[in-house]
């Protein structure tokens, strides 16, 4: 695959959509700079799993996605261990919910933190390696509530849509060179967070786990069925291949037909 040998940052990507994410590019040939606000063994483990079943180079960097100087020092030391920055993907996202006139400041600060600004500024650092490159990749993880929105979200729907019109900025100012910027955005995708919330869930309602899902956490989502963390891996891999090269500016949705509601 062309993108072999290329070198990616996944940020939040010990878990979830972006250890999925890592492991397609991993698979493809890419080798990958891990990253979670934390700093355990098992953080090490993942990386190192990724890497020995598919032969690349993997890295694992502590970083809090909420500290602008931390988001752009993670771009800093990818590129000085791993040799280059070829493909950024800004995944790193938290969750608040209460209602617009209960929801605390400093909870709002930290979503627009973590979901929003902490892309803006990888992304400042990371386009000059690019440009010095000849090439390269910004994979913004955004969300059906970067298109729509639910009550209650008011700080992840603002950072979502906010990630949305980042990306456009993106793509516009890099639109003359080999450098295109892109938003995925999932609907509910099964992960480990997502499934140990489905027993809770059921004792709630009185509910078995099938109508759970199709009921509840997939009501607005027609297709009933939750993407996959290697869907929307596979679609990240998708908009690095040469296939993609025109595509910039632009969301691709993987939510199931949620936004063509």
């Amino acid at each position: 695959m062309a993108i072999k040998g290329k070198v990616a940052v996944i940020t939040g990507s010990t878990s979830g959509i972006g250890y999925g994410v890592a492991e397609q590019f991993a698979r493809a040939g890419v080798h990958v700079a891990l990253n979670s606000f934390t700093d355990t063994e098992d953080d090490r483990r993942c990386v190192k799993a990724i890497a020995e079943e598919h032969g690349v180079r993997g890295i694992y960097i502590q970083a809090d996605m909420s500290d602008p100087d931390q988001c752009r020092a993670l771009v800093e030391k990818t590129a000085a261990e791993l040799g280059s920055i070829d493909i950024l993907v800004n995944n790193a996202g938290i969750q608040h919910v209460a209602g617009i006139p209960d929801f605390p400041r400093e909870k709002w600060d930290q979503v627009i933190a973590v979901n929003l600004s902490s892309a803006f500024h990888t992304t400042a650092a990371a386009l000059p390696h690019m440009r010095s490159k000849g090439w390269g990749r910004v994979i913004n993880i955004a969300s059906a509530h970067g298109l729509t929105a639910s009550p209650y979200k008011s700080a992840y729907v603002a950072a979502k849509h906010g990630i949305v019109g980042l990306t456009k900025v993106t793509a516009l100012e890099t639109a003359e060179e080999p450098i295109t910027a892109n938003a995925i955005c999932p609907g509910y995708v099964l992960t480990p967070l997502v499934e140990n919330q489905i027993p809770d869930t059921m004792e709630k309602y009185g509910m078995d786990r099938e109508t759970v899902v199709r009921e509840v956490l997939l009501q607005r989502q027609p297709s009933k069925q939750f993407a996959t963390v290697d869907q929307i891996g596979g679609t990240a891999v998708f908009l690095c291949s040469e296939a993609a090269d025109q595509i910039t500016g632009t969301t691709i949705s993987v939510d199931g037909g949620w936004t063509a509601l």
